[in-house]
């Protein structure tokens, strides 16, 4: 099972290859490119904020 540190590291990799990605071949001034980008982008932050606070609680 993969922890939760795991988890956000390969999450980040993959929003990261897909901004890489999509620089080189030119397709992120197409609206669904960044719609998709963005949203991953922010539903990452989102978890790894509720990760710290979830965490915070527990110690």
């Amino acid at each position: 099972m993969l922890s939760k540190n795991n988890l956000a590291l390969i999450c980040t990799g993959v929003l990261l290859f897909g901004f890489f990605i999509s620089g080189i071949f030119d397709i992120l001034d197409y609206i669904i490119v960044k719609l998709l980008l963005f949203t991953g982008f922010a539903l990452l932050g989102f978890i790894l904020i509720w990760i710290a606070v979830k965490e915070s609680d527990t110690k």
